[in-house]
């Protein structure tokens, strides 16, 4: 969510001097998306922050997919990617394509203090499944605990700080895009509008700028073509005196996001919580069922014609579904239809509410697979809904309504209640 802020000292107007203590200029630099026209802030340097000392060899990083031709529902149990590396190394790619990679990570280490990240082409938009603590940046400090989505503007030079205790768990979504509200939430200047699910104080910027003047060698990692470049300055990135504009890192918590609820069951768009170009990122949160007498409140069958659907599950137990454990996913692809598994449509009927948390990822394009992801699947999910597989029965043969025709096959079919053709046409 991108909305005017302001840290630190800043001239009164941009591109004239700015003159530090000693009578030198601060170095101002624009940091902006889509060349010049699109989102941008421009942030001043105590020293200017293209002075490399050195720029290493790089090595590879990012994701490797290994299979992306297929038709069939997927299970990934998430617990058994094993935690491991920093914030950055311990990243282990599941699924993605040309709009949308996903990771997941559990660190167990922390980044060297002199060595920062940055992606020189992706918005990273982490969801803290566990775990707490601070997101520092060039631009100042986010805090951040579990339930908060961490949006990270591309180019933003970062590191990523934890508080002891619980193991942290990441849900990693990187995009060359930027992450939006939906476009009906807002008015034409861009301000959310009064039904939209969520408003801007739901959204934390950097409260905090500690502006650090050192000289020495740091290291930012910039990612760029699937591969890591270390470079080497001569002083530490987090120089910034004061920046402005509308892009820089935030904060938004599952737990604020406002379910959108009514008589019957609501689809998925009403979850939405962010788009991007060639998906959309939304919440699943606790809220009441659907209050028609009749309603049902497990979802119907569908199809996913133009789209691969994806869950993460947080926490609760989806209703729709058994034998999904806390971190795990699911991937239905588009083409073939998925619903609730047997017995859940059923045992829906009269529940009141729900307290799942589940992020869900729809693509317009076709998702691939890593190798990580063939390591942690559950094979036999695609026949996870045959009745016997959950202690149903096969249902016996129904009977033929009234009226209803017989094909060769045993098929039943409706008897039109119009005349025959013919002599309708007469």
């Amino acid at each position: 969510m991108s909305f005017y802020h302001r840290l630190g000292n800043v001239p009164p107007k941009r591109h004239t001097q700015f003159a530090r203590p000693d009578g030198a200029l601060y170095t101002e630099e624009v940091l902006g998306e889509e060349g010049f026209s699109g989102i941008g802030s421009i942030a001043y340097h105590i020293h200017p922050p293209t002075l490399v000392e050195a720029v290493e060899e790089p090595r590879d990083f990012g994701a490797e997919y290994v299979e992306d031709a297929f038709l069939k529902h997927r299970h990934f149990l998430g617990p058994k990617v094993e935690p491991g590396g920093d914030w950055l190394s311990g990243r282990r790619y599941i699924m993605g394509n040309q709009d949308i990679d996903m990771a997941l990570c559990a660190p167990t280490e922390s980044m060297p203090e002199d060595t920062f990240y940055k992606n020189a082409t992706h918005d990273e938009l982490v969801y803290v499944h566990d775990g707490a603590g601070r997101l520092e940046t060039v631009l100042g400090t986010v805090e951040f605990e579990a339930g908060d989505y961490v949006h990270v503007p591309r180019t933003i030079t970062h590191r990523w700080a934890f508080d002891g205790g619980t193991q942290p768990r990441l849900l990693v979504m990187e995009a060359p895009t930027d992450f939006r509200p939906p476009k009906r939430y807002r008015n034409d200047v861009g301000q959310l509008l009064e039904h939209s699910p969520y408003c801007e104080r739901d959204f934390h910027p950097p409260t905090e700028l500690n502006t650090v003047d050192q000289e020495g060698r740091f290291t930012v990692l910039i990612k760029k073509h699937g591969k890591l470049f270390p470079f080497v300055y001569r002083y530490h990135p987090f120089d910034v005196v004061g920046w402005d504009g509308y892009m820089y890192p935030s904060t938004f918590s599952i737990h604020d996001f406002e379910p959108i609820t009514g008589r019957i069951h609501q689809p998925p768009p009403v979850h939405q919580t962010f788009e991007a170009n060639g998906f959309v990122v939304c919440s699943f949160v606790p809220r009441l069922f659907d209050y028609h007498p009749d309603s049902i409140p497990a979802p119907y069958n569908h199809s996913n014609i133009d789209s691969d659907e994806v869950l993460y599950y947080a926490e609760g137990d989806f209703m729709s579904r058994k034998g999904i454990g806390r971190g795990s996913f699911t991937l239905h692809p588009g083409g073939i239809p998925h619903g609730p598994h047997p017995g859940t449509t059923e045992a829906s009927i009269g529940a009141k509410e729900t307290h799942e948390l589940a992020v869900m990822v729809d693509t317009f394009r076709p998702l691939k697979l890593t190798k990580t992801a063939l390591e942690i699947e559950s094979p036999d999910y695609v026949l996870s809904w045959q009745p016997e597989k959950h202690g149903h029965p096969l249902p016996d043969a129904a009977p033929i309504p009234p009226g209803a025709t017989v094909s060769g096959d045993g098929a039943a079919g409706a008897v039109p209640d119009s005349p025959p053709i013919d002599a309708a046409r007469g």
